[in-house]
């Protein structure tokens, strides 16, 4: 039984929790955050113990953890747990600056501990079943992905804008389903109530392909979608219903797609990933290349 903490039980880490405290092979020894009332009834909820201090759940003994704390504070977190023999998932971005992002996984490699960036829409079932037809070769050659993820603003999203925080879910499944990275990047963005910008248009060019990516903090539901255009096909995906369509000069297909939570299939991989030795899907490097095109895109307008 692996013992597993999170630190940070916001909207997020709260799911984290739900997740580990029903998942087999896992003990929720504990949880942190500095709202010492929401800790104590996440804690209650998911029967486990609760600590305002992240540090003191190295004293329940727990052998990985999930970091959804601020961006601004994830290399101070997971450089403690890291240090102290811990196995971390950090929650995208891996960090607000490359610098410190690159400072962790020197760490993690240092400390031989894995370190996993949970870049959630990779374990989307809809998003495994288009990079499979891809590599079968049912779209032909990919020419451009077009994706749209906007909705309402959220106020716990203080510390970064929406390119870094919500544009990178985007930037990354490009990156996996092209195999690729991005040649140029070009950007269009801007800000009408975020301290920081709030809506943005990216291009990325990956030379025989591109991908668009909108994202906005304004729109009043939310959306996200996908659109992948290739040469002999074209595929649109809805990543909340979890849907696939596929057409080609001849036929439409909705391939079946079993639909799972991707936190859940996210954090299987992750304890799958410690119990046997292997290297995860997202790894820090994979974060950061992520990031510096997220980064670029901020210079890029």
């Amino acid at each position: 039984m692996m013992k597993v903490g999170v630190v940070g039980v916001g909207n997020m880490g709260q799911n984290h929790a739900r997740v580990y405290s029903g998942m087999n092979g896992c003990e929720l020894a504990g949880i942190a955050d500095s709202d010492v009332v929401r800790a104590e009834k996440i804690a209650q909820t998911y029967g486990t113990k609760a600590f305002t201090d992240y540090k003191d759940l190295i004293n329940e003994g727990i052998e990985a953890v999930s970091i959804v704390v601020p961006t601004v504070l994830h290399k101070q977190v997971a450089s403690f747990f890291i240090k102290n023999g811990v196995d971390c998932l950090v929650e995208k971005p891996i960090a607000p600056n490359l610098e410190e992002g690159k400072e962790l996984v020197a760490l993690a490699k240092d400390k031989q501990r894995k370190l996993m960036i949970g870049q959630i829409e990779r374990f989307n079932p809809v998003v495994q079943k288009a990079k499979s037809i891809i590599e079968e070769g049912v779209l032909g050659d990919i020419l451009i992905i077009s994706t749209r993820r906007v909705g309402p603003y959220s106020p716990r999203i203080n510390d970064i804008g929406i390119i870094v925080d919500l544009a990178t879910h985007d930037i990354d499944v490009a990156r996996y389903l092209t195999g690729r990275e991005p040649q140029k990047i070009y950007s269009k963005y801007g800000s009408i109530k975020h301290f920081k910008e709030d809506h943005a248009i990216l291009l990325l060019d990956f030379g025989g392909s591109a991908a668009c990516i909108e994202v906005n903090w304004f729109t009043p539901h939310k959306v996200r979608t996908a659109v992948i255009t290739g040469t002999k096909g074209i595929a649109y995906l809805d990543y909340i219903d979890q849907n696939l369509t596929v057409y080609n000069s001849e036929w439409k297909m909705e391939p079946k797609i079993e639909k799972e939570e991707p936190l859940r299939r996210e954090l299987e991989h992750f304890i799958g990933c410690i119990t046997n030795g292997k290297e995860p899907l997202v790894t820090g490097e994979e974060g950061l290349k992520t990031l510096e095109v997220a980064l670029k895109s901020l210079q890029a307008c």
